[in-house]
């Protein structure tokens, strides 16, 4: 696998995540149950976790999988946010972090297989709060073909279902932003209630 470059992704995913107003915090998001406060939460934690997966810091965040809707901001989300994307990107930079198998949601991957997997996570969860939030959402060509990877290649069945969502139909024809929220269960028309 060709080393993934997390550096427009970070920067996107930071930038929506900066123009969230605190009147959005409690607004529902296209993951079933889970509040904007709740996503921003586990996205502080989950840049943390694939960050200290390509340094190798196997600590205790790296032992257990995280708890999604436990999650919630800090009165400082927004400085851990920014600081703990831009280190997920920089700590991907270093050819070690490529190297060997890490650990990270209490899982043993393969280093390449960890970034995918953090990079999926990121071009995801950005729609998923860009969505919420009323914000546009462009991801970069190549982080969106690192998801479309990862979700194309998960077959149906209980490997799936831990993953992700049911397979939402889109046509062949869709934008492949919108084919890879099918694949990973997301309906790509979802949109907030008035």
């Amino acid at each position: 696998m060709t080393a993934i470059d997390f550096t427009e992704q970070t920067r996107l995913v930071g930038h929506l995540a900066d123009r969230v107003t605190d009147d959005q915090l409690d607004a529902p998001t296209p993951c079933p149950g889970l509040a904007v406060r709740t996503l921003l939460g586990h996205i502080v934690g989950l840049a943390a976790a694939f960050r200290d997966a390509a340094r190798k810091d196997l600590g205790p965040a790296a032992d257990s999988a995280p708890d999604v809707e436990a999650s919630d901001i800090g009165p400082g989300w927004r400085a851990d946010l920014a600081k703990n994307l831009a280190e997920l990107a920089e700590s991907w930079r270093d050819p070690a972090a490529w190297e060997g198998f890490t650990k990270a949601g209490g899982v043993d991957l393969p280093a390449p297989v960890a970034a995918q997997v953090a990079m999926n996570e990121l071009v995801l969860h950005g729609w998923d709060l860009a969505r919420a939030t009323g914000q546009s959402y462009r991801p970069d060509a190549a982080s969106l073909k690192v998801s479309y990877d990862m979700v194309a290649a998960t077959p149906d069945g209980p490997e799936r279902e831990g993953l992700f969502g049911p397979t939402v139909p889109v046509p062949d024809s869709a934008p492949l932003l919108d084919r890879v929220l099918g694949l990973s269960g997301r309906d790509p028309d979802w949109a907030p209630l008035p």
